[in-house]
């Protein structure tokens, strides 16, 4: 492993570690009086429920963040970016696509889904956060035919996770309790007509699509914890997930929708796309649980979606898009990777770009095999995107002008890659 600029920077000084651990004492040591949207929405009950612990886990003072790679045979491995530490993580089939929650990697072949845990995480309790770090392993492999579309929810030790095996048509809900504990155990799957389709958690249930008479995802189903429908709507073109706090996002041709629940039943906001709008979204990203999100299409900028306000806005960007994502700060920084590979920071609130690197990524953008794997993940402090031909992981300090804090060359390829520990 080779960190070619700075050394590393351990974010947060002892005498904060110390301030923080002072912290979640005295924040835990009664019941919050923190009032949250629904549980089921996507936001957090902040009554105590464990707050993630899991026993023989390490509670540690700060977010214990990881970058894992995965070459395009499948073999996966770690880095440590508190100390620098790299490590083997086992293998997979070979992926087509990588997902994260946080915790755990779903790699998505035409076979199934491997699970590969990192073992640290974050515990989002609405008015603070609880940090873990615990024993790295693959946990296994759920069968489907089909790469499957994924979708995490807010926690990585509660709830549950979407996977959609098109070729099959069958919707999968994996317990996340059941994950944290070394199993994988299925708590829903169902047969739907074969499709590109997608499940994701809702409450205690999830939201499926269905198929209209071409075949297109077209209807959303929200289904209970039985697997019984108890609402239904309209979304053409469905294609596309991501859940925030305030709920579980939906793209559709004609804007989103946006899924709550109110006590035990599921609700569906329309947000449409104003008149004479670009592209529509077909794929969102953001910093872990913020409200605002970037929506990706086809056109030389970005869809600003505020679940909060249910509104949407457009950010025109100066090359066609590659990757983005918000960091939905105090700053409105808006993270961009161009066609032509440079990394591009913008204030969404102004729309006006603030910053861009050099191209970073020429030879992978160059190949037809990797330009579709260049990736973006972005938390509290640095953005981070893969460079699979150069087998670098670039991390960007996007508040301070773009700069390249460090690259990082982890023992695997960077073809697929992802942050964990948030």
């Amino acid at each position: 492993m080779n960190l070619r600029a700075n050394p590393v920077n351990l974010r947060t000084k002892p005498a904060a570690l110390a301030a923080l651990a002072l912290l979640f004492l005295s924040g835990c040591g009664s019941p919050s009086t923190t009032q949250s949207p629904q549980p089921g929405a996507g936001e957090l009950s902040s009554s105590g429920d464990g707050h993630g612990t899991i026993n023989g886990v390490a509670e540690v003072a700060e977010p214990q963040l990881h970058l894992v790679a995965i070459d395009s045979e499948g073999e996966a491995s770690m880095l440590d970016l508190l100390n620098g530490t790299p490590s083997r993580l086992g293998s997979v089939g070979s992926p087509a696509s990588v997902s994260t929650d946080g915790r755990y990697i779903f790699a998505a072949s035409s076979t199934g889904v491997d699970i590969l845990d990192s073992g640290v995480w974050t515990w989002d309790h609405v008015d603070h956060f609880h940090y873990y770090r615990g024993e790295a392993g693959k946990l296994g492999k759920v069968d489907g035919e089909g790469t499957a579309a994924i979708a995490t929810g807010m926690l990585s030790t509660a709830g549950t996770t979407g996977l959609f095996f098109p070729t099959s048509g069958e919707a999968v809900l994996v317990d996340n309790t059941a994950l944290s504990d070394g199993t994988i155990s299925e708590t829903l799957r169902i047969k739907t007509e074969p499709h590109a389709g997608l499940i994701a958690p809702l409450g205690e249930g999830a939201v499926v699509t269905d198929p209209d008479s071409a075949g297109n995802a077209a209807r959303l189903r929200a289904l209970d914890a039985n697997g019984k429908e108890v609402a239904s709507t309209d979304c053409p073109a469905a294609e596309g997930t991501i859940t925030t706090r305030v709920g579980l996002v939906i793209g559709c041709s004609d804007g989103a929708v946006i899924a709550t629940m109110d006590n035990t039943t599921p609700v569906f906001e329309h947000v449409r796309y104003p008149q004479g709008a670009a592209a529509p979204a077909t794929e969102f990203n953001a910093r872990k649980g913020r409200p605002t999100v970037a929506g990706l299409g086809t056109d030389s900028g970005v869809w600003l979606l505020d679940t909060r306000q249910q509104t949407w806005d457009w950010l025109p960007t100066s090359t066609p898009v590659v990757a983005a994502a918000t960091a939905d700060d105090a700053e409105h920084h808006a993270v961009i990777i161009g066609a032509d590979g440079t990394v591009q920071v913008y204030d969404t609130s102004t729309k006006e770009r603030i910053a861009t690197t050099e191209p970073l990524m020429a030879a992978s953008l160059a190949d037809p095999a990797l330009a579709g794997k260049i990736q973006l993940a972005v938390d509290a402090q640095r953005a981070y995107v893969n460079a699979p031909a150069e087998s670098l992981i670039y991390e960007i300090d996007y508040a301070d002008d773009a700069r390249i804090a460090r690259t990082l060359d982890l023992p695997t390829k960077p073809v697929h890659f992802a942050e964990t520990g948030r």
